[in-house]
């Protein structure tokens, strides 16, 4: 909706801010290591998330918690991104590979 922002940080967390609260409203924690980059889903319920922890993860908003977390990648995952409309997520490691999922299973 424009109205909120997802942030990833060094201190493992993935943070969602609310422009009209003027600060952070969710801190979803889980991942092991630095956490390198994050995305919306474009239905706004669900964010992405690629870690140094080798692993990539899927948050469910609303509930606030970890849906899934997509192991197989061999060294750091340094971005992430769900396809557009639809349940895909694309992410790249530092294994030099590339990985598409589904974000359902």
């Amino acid at each position: 909706s424009g109205t909120q922002l997802v942030t990833s940080s060094g201190d493992t967390t993935v943070r969602i801010w609310d422009f009209s609260k003027r600060g952070c409203i969710l801190t979803l924690e889980g991942h092991a290591h630095t956490v390198r980059d994050c995305s919306w889903h474009s239905c706004g319920d669900f964010v992405a998330s690629a870690s140094m922890d080798n692993t990539s993860k899927i948050w469910d908003v609303n509930s606030e918690r970890c849906r899934y977390t997509m192991c197989g990648h061999e060294d750091s995952v340094n971005s992430i991104e769900f396809l557009p409309f639809s349940n895909t997520v694309l992410t790249s490691s530092a294994d030099k590979t590339l990985s598409l999922w589904d974000a359902r299973t």
